[in-house]
């Protein structure tokens, strides 16, 4: 399918609720695609974590283009990445990083307005012209409708008062949407009133982010949130098996906690 076309069906997902398991590498994408997802997303720390390096903008640029390029490969489904704070400050960053990521086959980005947990976000000026950059670059790529998912690490970095969070993204939300952004990510909020709040609010659908313990998907998605993404949860849980696989073998040496391995070999195997 043509590139364009991608990111549209990407685009139509969000009509109703769309569920993404995000994944690190090009196995756990086809496991995802697999398992029904009808879309994928990458998780930079699950990229990161997988190549030995830390969270947080520690990959190069082109260390994540190719990680996503091989995600790309191998699967059919329409591929947003995740390209954290756009691999630089500058407006003209953000426009390379987005022309290469669609060169590597993703028809949507995530864009943070955070640089990191020590430094102030990006003011909505500044993320503002940096997402306007990026659906300029989309557009001389051959991509103008790439799914642009803008980021703001609010909630995430606790930035201000508690009281006062949700009027600063809704801020954030009005810049964001006529620089040209298609949907709004709030990480770190799960309080089902300021979802809802928000929601009624956002001229963008709002796109949460689960975690263990929290709200369910059917919970979210009654405060009108459009998207849902668990970040690095899955490939931590991915970990997790790992790891009691090994404990048991090492422990016992039997191979109960192997039993689904064979379920998902074939999706291996086959690359």
């Amino acid at each position: 399918m043509e590139l364009n076309a991608k990111a549209e069906l990407l685009r139509g997902l969000h009509q109703d609720l769309l569920i993404l398991p995000n994944a690190w590498d090009a196995a756990s994408a086809a496991a995802v695609v697999h398992a029904g997802a009808s879309a994928v997303a990458t998780t930079s720390a699950g990229i990161a974590w997988a190549q030995g390096r830390a969270d947080g903008h520690k990959l190069s640029r082109a260390e994540m283009v190719e990680a996503v390029r091989r995600i790309c490969a191998v699967v059919d489904v329409p591929v947003t990445a995740d390209i954290e704070n756009g691999y630089g400050d500058d407006p003209d960053d953000v426009a390379g990083t987005v022309e290469q990521i669609i060169d590597a086959g993703a028809v949507g980005v995530n864009l943070e307005d955070s640089r990191s947990p020590r430094e102030p976000l990006h003011t909505p000026g500044e993320q503002a012209a940096r997402i306007h950059s990026a659906r300029q670059a989309a557009v001389r790529a051959g991509v103008p409708d790439l799914f642009i998912n803008a980021r703001t690490d609010v909630y995430f970095f606790q930035v201000g008062a508690v009281h006062d969070r949700n009027a600063d993204v809704l801020a954030r939300a009005a810049a964001y949407a006529s620089a040209g952004a298609d949907c709004l990510f709030v990480p770190g909020l799960l309080d089902p009133a300021r979802l809802r709040e928000l929601a009624g609010a956002s001229p963008l659908p709002l796109n949460a982010m689960a975690v263990p313990g929290g709200p369910t998907v059917a919970q979210l998605a009654a405060t009108g949130v459009r998207r849902v993404s668990v970040g690095a949860q899955l490939h931590l849980s991915a970990y997790a098996s790992a790891h009691r696989a090994a404990v048991e073998l090492l422990a016992t040496g039997t191979f109960h906690a192997f039993t689904d391995a064979s379920e998902v070999a074939p999706l291996v195997m086959r690359f």
